[in-house]
């Protein structure tokens, strides 16, 4: 009777040794994994942190006797924004003034100068000019939002088309040329996005909209780390 016993608990050790190993070998695979997921994640966050810092050092170098001349302001975030709504358009119109479109033909080609090196081909994912309005109705329907929403986004392609025609963008060979058109994208956000007197947001700050500060147009650039660092964001999350 003992024999059948000891014959039944051996070959139960045994399976219990082998179920810790491949346990073991489990636990070692997934630890090692989540060393590559780490290290993978860890590189998107530098990549995004070191091309977000090159492009604002260029950005600010390249403009930095143009900032003031211009009313323009450089935020961390890549955007690019001009500040002085009297120089941009008239009050509710869509029309470049003169002034500002000599501004983007000496603004343009220092821009390029930066966004079209080879070093970030790939780490631009869009460059969005922006248009922004205050919340002052214009009267052409019932909804006020929709109609800044409109002439927001006739301003921005206005501008997105006086560029087209500069001779910067003209002399640009074909394959930046498919790249800037690949990048470039016209964007009205209407008052969706106003600011307060010390330039927040107001969605966020909660203050007053500041309706000069809030008319301005923005050149914004989206690099590719940042879409790739929302994904691992998502990840992170699940």
């Amino acid at each position: 009777m003992s024999n059948k016993k000891e014959n039944f608990w051996i070959p139960y050790a045994d399976l219990m040794t082998v179920l810790m190993v491949i346990f073991l070998f489990i636990s070692l695979a997934y630890m090692g994994l989540v060393q590559i997921q780490k290290k993978q994640q860890d590189k998107i966050f530098e990549e995004y942190k070191e091309t977000k810092e090159n492009l604002y050092n260029e950005l600010r170098e390249t403009f930095k006797n143009d900032f003031q001349k211009w009313n323009l302001e450089l935020d961390k975030d890549l955007s690019i924004k001009f500040t002085n709504p009297n120089v941009l358009f008239q009050s509710g119109k869509s029309e470049i003034t003169p002034i500002f479109r000599q501004i983007l033909t000496d603004f343009f080609p220092k821009y390029l100068s930066v966004i079209t090196q080879e070093k970030y081909k790939d780490k631009i994912a869009e460059i969005r000019i922006e248009g922004h309005t205050d919340d002052v109705p214009i009267h052409k329907t019932d909804d006020p939002y929709i109609d800044n929403i409109q002439l927001s986004q006739d301003r921005s392609r206005n501008v997105l088309q006086y560029l087209r025609g500069q001779p910067a963008y003209a002399a640009l060979p074909v394959n930046k040329e498919q790249l800037l058109q690949f990048w470039l994208t016209a964007n009205g956000l209407s008052y969706g996005r106003t600011l307060d007197a010390n330039k927040k947001l107001t969605y966020n700050s909660k203050h007053p909209i500041d309706k000069e500060k809030s008319r301005r147009v923005e050149f914004r650039i989206v690099t590719t780390s940042e879409l790739l660092v929302q994904k691992v964001i998502e990840q992170l999350n699940r």
